[in-house]
């Protein structure tokens, strides 16, 4: 009977530590998909943002270390380009360019879908798993599985205070992006149709404004001489 006992509590043992042997950590998660984006020279999707009172639909491109451009079909012909240097904004509604000089990019959520801006997250954010490690819809009713990981901000210095990414576990790549605002904001971007290292070229991301439309030069903030 002893020996019996003891058979079968090593067996279990073995059960148990060859099942933790499988998990993967919310972080060693988030680094393979980190990985996938370091190996990604370039991609071109289709991309929803998402808010209480608007969506926006578009194509995004995007080239490393940090170019990015969208032109939205809704609002029509509204476009946001980042070459490096200067982030500008044509909004065809008042005809006007805004244009600022930025050190990143400033084009938000759509921006955490690359490399560096993986990394920024894993720097100014904890990651868990929402649920567990396990695949599951995107939403109700949807038959799209992911796995989502949960995000909350390490210093209030941070615009989201929560972010949830729902990550295609065959690709290691970004579904969708959910951030919640210090003011209690809710913004949502979805990626579909991903397409990557398709030898974007450098000119994609240099955007040549209607010559009818106002400029406006450094509409967030005064550079520094």
């Amino acid at each position: 009977m002893k020996r019996s006992i003891l058979s079968i509590s090593m067996a279990v043992l073995l059960a148990a530590a060859s099942w933790a042997q499988d998990i993967v950590t919310a972080e060693q998660f988030f680094s393979g998909v980190s990985e996938r984006y370091a190996e990604i020279s370039d991609y071109e999707a289709r991309i929803s943002i998402r808010t209480q009172k608007t969506t926006m639909l578009g194509t995004v491109w995007y080239k490393a270390p940090g170019l990015l451009r969208i032109d939205f079909t809704q609002p029509a012909d509204q476009v946001i380009c980042f070459n490096g240097e200067n982030l500008v904004v044509y909004v065809p509604e008042y005809r006007a360019v805004l244009s600022q000089s930025v050190s990143s990019s400033g084009s938000g959520g759509a921006g955490l879908a690359t490399a560096d801006g993986l990394r920024t997250l894993r720097r100014n954010y904890t990651v868990a798993y929402e649920q567990s490690p396990n695949p599951v819809p995107l939403e109700d009713g949807s038959p799209e599985m992911v796995v989502k990981l949960l995000l909350n901000r390490r210093t209030v210095a941070e615009g989201f205070r929560t972010i949830v990414l729902s990550i295609r576990p065959d690709t290691r790549t970004i579904r969708r992006i959910s951030g919640v605002t210090v003011s209690n904001e809710s913004f949502t971007f979805d990626f579909s149709d991903i397409r990557t290292n398709q030898g974007i070229p450098e000119t994609r991301f240099v955007y040549d404004s209607p010559a009818s439309a106002n400029v406006y030069n450094n509409f967030l903030f005064k550079t520094e001489n």
